[in-house]
């Protein structure tokens, strides 16, 4: 039996963005994938805001912002467009790049951090105890188990980890479906790019997609679609034939809004698709998934490393499973907006002038990108940051942003004098590093403790920064003092804080 501390069961960007941060931390970790190959299509062609500066956290966003050009702008509602210009982000556009390549700059990053990725490994059963998850595996060699502390699922909406765990996935059907196609046409010039009619057409290299609704899904919306039926709903939606010479990819989607009921289930644990699926509005899935793998790596590495207790991941849950329902309400608006029902016209007609409004524009954005995301600070100050992600602070030395890449962990920002701060934290030394940051650049606050994923943990308003609170919230976000958890208790034991 081959055993490692986490077993992260699909390689799609959640799980390959998990593997890094694992990797990262020297968590032992070990991906499986059932496909034998990268797959050879591509569902979606962005990175946002968000998701991009998360991986600026950890000095990547330089390698995705090379492969594609940003946009300032992003899709709303019937024609009108948001401002991404107006969010608070280091990264105010959103990045066209395919999610193929996304997954290639993870997979090249996980490889570099030592964490193996096995493909053509199929999950066929799980059974957890107390201690740990056994994993019954076809591999490409015969059936093997692995052992794992802990087993993440990151193996999409039609989840075999959530179904073998047994998680309940509460949300509403499909209603409606729509059909995606890489096509060639027949006539380059017979389609224009841009929405005609019922027909969105996007150039892809070789070939240009085509979006349109499905007028005729079948009882089972999983049955393959075929070329012919592919054309009729074409022909349909445009008034006219365009011939379709050769297509490449074809495949429907439908509206279904899900949300898994734990991303915690003892020691099995979700996250991406696996954990919620959505209406496609916004193309927001793989940055959704990078987010949720960020939020749980840094927690899952001080649990598995024995820095903090295992209710340290209830927090994943609480947090992340909030961000689920905010994305859920997003999508599900955008979608609602986007049917062919002139009763809404009003309501389209509304939220495209507050896109547009210089004081309502930057909200927009940032709640339909998660730009605007803002988790429990228990013990704050009321800053302004609280929760919120931490700009790019400059410090007396590098600056925040490299700070967070180099070492994975946390850092306490302190404004003024440092030293009787740093002499407070300096039992969590191995986990969070102390920066002076210059004056000035926390905003008022006297200090400001960053979590590894760059969100404020905790502030503390000036003028001074209390021993007492500071060490409080150091305790909660990564565990007791030294290296051992509270009470000498076994890492996987107890609650966090």
């Amino acid at each position: 039996m081959s055993e490692t501390d986490v077993l992260i069961v699909g390689a799609g960007p959640a799980g390959l963005t998990l593997a890094c941060e694992l990797g990262l931390a020297g968590v032992p970790a070990l991906v499986i994938e059932r496909d034998p190959a990268p797959p050879g299509h591509c569902r979606g062609f962005n990175l946002n805001a968000r998701s991009l500066d998360l991986l600026d956290r950890r000095g990547l966003a330089a390698r995705f912002l090379a492969e594609g050009p940003t946009v300032p702008t992003t899709a709303f509602t019937g024609t009108a467009r948001l401002d991404l210009t107006a969010m608070r982000t280091g990264h105010p556009y959103v990045l066209g790049i395919p999610q193929t390549r996304v997954e290639e700059l993870l997979a090249e990053r996980a490889a570099e951090l030592g964490v193996r990725v096995l493909r053509g490994h199929r999950l066929t059963a799980l059974r957890q105890d107390d201690d740990g998850v056994d994993a019954e595996v076809d591999a490409p060699d015969g059936p093997l188990t692995l052992r794992a502390r802990r087993l993440v699922g990151c193996d999409g909406g039609r989840s075999t980890v959530r179904r073998l765990a047994g998680i309940p996935f509460p949300g509403t059907p499909a209603r409606r479906f729509t059909l995606l196609g890489d096509v060639v046409l027949a006539d380059p010039d017979s389609l224009p790019f841009g929405v005609t009619g019922a027909v969105f057409a996007v150039p892809r290299p070789g070939c240009v997609r085509l979006i349109t609704t499905d007028p005729e899904p079948p009882q089972d919306h999983r049955e393959p679609v075929t070329p012919a039926g592919f054309q009729r709903a074409l022909d349909r939606a445009l008034g006219r034939h365009v011939q379709i010479a050769e297509a490449r990819w074809l495949t429907r989607f439908g509206d279904a809004a899900r949300l898994a009921e734990r991303l915690v289930h003892g020691r099995v644990l979700l996250a991406g698709d696996a954990a919620h699926i959505h209406p496609p509005a916004g193309a927001v899935g793989v940055n959704a998934a990078i987010d949720d793998a960020m939020n749980l790596g840094w927690k899952l590495a001080l649990v598995s490393r024995g820095h903090a207790p295992a209710g340290l991941l209830e927090t994943y849950h609480t947090e992340r499973h909030a961000a689920g329902e905010a994305l859920l309400r997003a999508t599900r608006a955008q979608a609602v907006l986007a049917r062919e029902d002139e009763d809404l016209a009003p309501v389209r007609e509304l939220l495209a002038a507050l896109a547009t409004e210089e004081e309502t524009a930057g909200l927009l954005a940032e709640t339909v990108t998660a730009v605007g995301t803002r988790y429990p600070a228990p013990g704050s100050s009321g800053h302004p940051w609280d929760g919120r992600m931490v700009p790019d602070v400059p410090l007396e030395g590098e600056g925040l942003l490299p700070l967070l890449a180099r070492t994975g962990g946390g850092v306490l920002l302190l404004d003024g004098d440092p030293q009787p701060s740093a002499a407070a934290a300096a039992p969590w030394a191995d986990r969070v590093v102390p920066a002076r940051a210059r004056p000035g650049a926390l905003a008022g606050a006297a200090a400001v403790l960053v979590r590894p994923d760059g969100h404020a943990a905790w502030t503390a308003a000036g003028p001074a920064c209390p021993a007492g609170p500071l060490r409080e919230a150091l305790a909660r976000w990564f565990g007791p003092p030294g290296r051992e958890t509270a009470g000498g208790a076994r890492p996987d034991a107890g609650a966090a804080g």
